[in-house]
C-alpha cells in the first residue's frame, strides 16, 4: 500500500509517503505536482465535495467528536464563495442575502486551495482521494483523548510521539532539517504525516457508510 498524505501551507503542499519501510516527504508547488506520486490512496486535509449552503454532517459530525476543540474544525466552504467573489467582505454580504452563514476569514484564506483540489478531484475520479482531518486522527491516535493546540510545544511533542508510534521514523529530521527553508511549519509537516496514516490504516469515516454526495457526485466523508 502506497499512502500519500497530504496538508497545504501558504507556499503549496506537504506530502508524505508511506509505502512500506519507505517514508518521503516532498514540499510541492500545486496539487498536481503533489498527486503526481505515485500512489495507491490519498488522504488530504481539505473539503471534498461542497454543498450550495455550505452546511455537511461530516463537518457537524467532526466538531462533535472534537469538543471541547470543536473550532477546529472550519464549516462553510461553498464553490461559489470563491468563484463568484473575490473579496470576503462581499461574498459575506451575498452569503446572508441568500440567507447562509458567513464564511471565516480562516476558511476564506483556504479557498484557492478548496478550488484547486476540487478542480483536481473532479478531473481525476478513478483515483483513490480522500479527506481526512488531522485532529481526528490525533485524536484517535491518542486514546480518543484531546490534545493540546498543535501550535503548543505540548501539543508538537505529543503529535510527534503518537506518529513515531504508529512507525514515521523520519519526523525529527523532517522538521529540523528538509522542513527549513520550504515555508512549511511544523505542524503542517505533522498533519500530513496523520493524512499519511489515515491513508494507510484507515480506522473509520464520519459518517458511516455510504457517504452523501455533493451536485457533481463527490463524496461529503471525512476519514480518520
Amino acid at each position: 500500500m502506497k499512502a500519500l498524505g497530504l496538508d497545504g501551507f501558504s507556499k503549496g503542499w506537504v506530502a508524505v509517503l508511506l509505502d512500506g519501510d519507505l517514508h518521503e516527504i516532498r514540499f510541492c508547488r500545486d496539487i498536481a505536482g503533489a498527486l503526481s506520486i505515485d500512489f495507491d490512496r490519498a488522504a488530504i486535509d481539505i473539503p471534498i465535495g461542497m454543498t450550495d449552503d455550505g452546511e455537511r454532517a461530516c463537518d457537524l459530525l467532526a466538531r462533535e467528536r472534537l469538543r471541547p476543540h470543536s473550532s477546529r474544525v472550519f464549516t462553510g466552504a461553498r464553490r461559489w464563495l470563491w468563484t463568484e467573489f473575490s473579496d470576503p467582505d462581499r461574498a459575506n454580504r451575498d452569503a446572508l442575502l441568500r440567507g447562509q452563514k458567513r464564511v471565516s476569514r480562516q476558511l476564506w484564506h483556504l479557498g484557492p486551495k478548496i478550488i484547486e483540489v476540487d478542480a483536481f478531484v473532479r478531473a481525476n475520479r478513478v483515483r483513490d482521494i480522500r479527506e481526512a482531518h488531522p485532529e481526528l486522527v490525533f485524536q484517535r491516535l491518542n486514546a480518543g483523548k484531546p490534545l493540546p493546540s498543535k501550535k503548543s510545544e505540548a501539543g508538537i511533542d505529543l503529535r510527534r510521539r503518537l506518529l513515531e508510534r504508529e512507525g514515521i521514523r523520519h519526523i525529527d529530521r523532517w522538521l529540523a532539517g528538509e522542513r527549513i527553508g520550504t515555508g512549511a511549519k511544523r505542524d503542517d509537516v505533522l498533519d500530513a504525516c496523520a493524512a499519511a496514516v489515515a491513508a494507510r490504516d484507515a480506522a473509520g469515516c464520519i459518517p458511516e457508510g455510504a457517504p452523501p454526495r455533493d451536485a457533481y457526485g463527490l463524496p461529503m466523508q471525512i476519514w480518520l
